[in-house]
């Protein structure tokens, strides 16, 4: 039995967190309702700051945009670490809602939302760590970043 926190199982990954990202618009990137916790949708910031950019099937092929997807995934890890000091304080990922940017051809969306969730499953273990998802197409996401995602996770009480 893995008796690891997901702290722990997510410094073994030997992953680094971006800067959490700060909000584009007039949202919050970050609520707590009850015992939910609501991540705005995220994209893909990089370590530095900056964003991978490009629209999968014409700039990106679909492994790259699957670890762009794993890096949207870090930015969220990043606002969670911020807002609540730990990731051993959620209990598991309820939902996560992942938007990729690609041709109209493009159909293999779930491999990309992969690098996300994942990374989530290697965090919070294979049961508490997958939730329920929907992986869409996009014509377009905000500065033509190639993924966006947004996800739900529950507050330990």
């Amino acid at each position: 039995m893995n008796t690891s926190t997901p702290d722990q199982r997510f410094a073994a990954l030997n992953l680094s967190l971006p800067p959490a990202p700060k909000p584009l618009g007039v949202y919050k990137p970050f609520l707590i309702v009850d015992k939910f916790v609501y991540v705005s949708g995220h994209g893909t910031v990089k370590d530095d700051g900056t964003l991978i950019i490009g629209r999968i099937g014409k700039d990106l092929t679909p492994e790259e945009g699957k670890l762009a997807a794993q890096q949207v995934g870090l930015a969220i890890l990043a606002t969670l670490k911020k807002n609540l000091g730990s990731l051993n304080k959620i209990t598991r990922v309820i939902k996560v809602l992942g938007m990729v940017n690609c041709v109209p051809e493009f159909e293999r969306h779930p491999f990309i939302i992969n690098g996300c969730s994942e990374l989530f499953a290697k965090v919070w273990g294979d049961d508490n760590g997958v939730g329920v998802r929907s992986a869409v197409g996009m014509g377009s996401l905000p500065d033509n970043i190639p993924v966006e995602i947004e996800a739900m996770f529950e507050l330990e009480q």
